[in-house]
């Protein structure tokens, strides 16, 4: 009976000893994750701030760009013939390139960190 006893107390003892080093590791990777999850959202503002501003340039350039080929459009058949068809092709070129821009801006919503295999 009192060996019982001395085997429940050794085991009870290394229970005792073990289980805050269990914990501590269940602890060190829960903060290992969390740290992981704030360096995504971190680099998810980047990515956003990145998009937005090359999403804007992208909404005025190609504005400005479709706004002079109707300028150019306008001029077809009249006194300025010649100067409606340069904006004409002028304004396609430059509201194309904007428009480029802006779906050139959403290449960076999809980018992710690159996370190292486990």
């Amino acid at each position: 009976m009192i060996q019982f006893f001395r085997k429940v107390t050794v085991i009870g003892l290394v229970f005792m000893v073990c289980s805050p080093a269990l914990s501590q590791s269940g602890l060190d990777s829960l903060k290992a994750e969390i740290l992981s999850v704030k360096a995504d959202v971190e680099n998810i503002h980047l990515n956003l701030g990145k998009s937005k501003s090359k999403f804007q340039r992208g909404i005025f350039v190609a504005t400005l760009g479709y706004t002079i080929t109707i300028a150019g459009g306008l001029m077809l058949g009249r006194d300025n013939d010649d100067l409606g068809q340069a904006l004409l092709v002028a304004g396609g070129v430059t509201g194309a390139t904007g428009t480029y821009l802006l779906v050139d801006a959403f290449k960076y919503l999809g980018r992710t960190r690159k996370r190292t295999p486990k």
